[in-house]
């Protein structure tokens, strides 16, 4: 059975009461079922029709055409028993609300986003333009920049200092600090192979926003760091005897370097 609220009940009662002429406590009895529910009889209404106006000197022929029968309505059926009897006004239940579910739209306004796109255009059309203009850069820089082939190497003369190609500067640079054992094999396989090999099983964040990958950024950024400090300091903090120098005093030891430099001055 459905509770029915207190005050949805009593409404409901006193709506009773005043349609049966009866007290609101009685009406709450019958409602909740303790006493036997007032029975209401209705009288049928009976239309009289008006009397058939009948002349004293017309045949009885003349007056059954003129005078119009009574129009008598059927007597309605009384009824006795009270489970045939309708209560006015009628009970109404009313269910208790329990939650409210928002109805989707049969068409969404706003397509679903996916995080698959096709390879092209989405993929090769921006590679092939970045590389376009990674070519005319290299023609651009070649063009206007001079870097001829230096002399024949000869093994009895070793320059001072012998830098290698900027890449590769953070391990010499790193090698200046440890053992060849340990700059040379251990920190590069440990840091460059086992490290980034574990990243994706240290963080197991399956998102693909990057402001919601911060500890594989973390990790990242301190490799970053690490050699490009290592990187910058052989470049333009290294001298003869691989001596710590300052550029702007001691000069910059490093020939790739030395074309941009000759190029800027003579600019001015």
């Amino acid at each position: 059975m459905v509770d029915i609220p207190e005050h949805l009940l009593l409404r409901s009662a006193e709506a009773r009461a005043k349609a049966l002429g009866i007290s609101v406590e009685q009406a709450l009895a019958e409602m909740k079922g303790e006493t036997e529910p007032t029975v209401v009889s209705k009288e049928p209404e009976i239309e009289e029709a008006p009397a058939a106006e009948v002349k004293e000197e017309a045949p009885a022929a003349e007056v059954k055409e003129e005078a119009p029968a009574a129009e008598v309505k059927a007597p309605a059926k009384k009824v006795d028993s009270p489970e045939e009897v309708d209560f006015a006004p009628e009970v109404k239940v009313t269910q208790r609300l329990l939650t409210v579910v928002k109805a989707k739209p049969i068409q969404k306004s706003v397509s679903v986003p996916v995080d698959k796109v096709n390879t092209w255009p989405h993929l090769m059309l921006p590679e092939f333009i970045a590389l376009m203009a990674m070519t005319a850069f290299l023609i651009l820089i070649s063009a206007i920049l001079q870097a001829p082939l230096l002399e024949e190497a000869n093994p009895n003369i070793t320059p001072n200092p012998a830098k290698a190609p900027w890449y590769f500067l953070g391990l010499q640079e790193a090698l200046s600090y440890w053992d060849p054992q340990i700059a040379g094999v251990m920190i590069p396989l440990v840091v460059g192979m086992i490290g980034f090999m574990a990243i994706p099983y240290v963080d197991r964040n399956p998102d693909n926003n990057p402001s919601k990958r911060k500890y594989a950024i973390l990790m990242y950024t301190f490799f970053l760091a690490g050699a490009g400090t290592l990187t910058v300091i052989g470049v333009l903090f290294r001298g003869p005897g691989w001596n710590w120098t300052y550029p702007w005093i001691d000069g910059i030891w490093f020939d790739d370097l030395l074309d941009w430099v000759n190029f800027l001055g003579d600019g001015h």
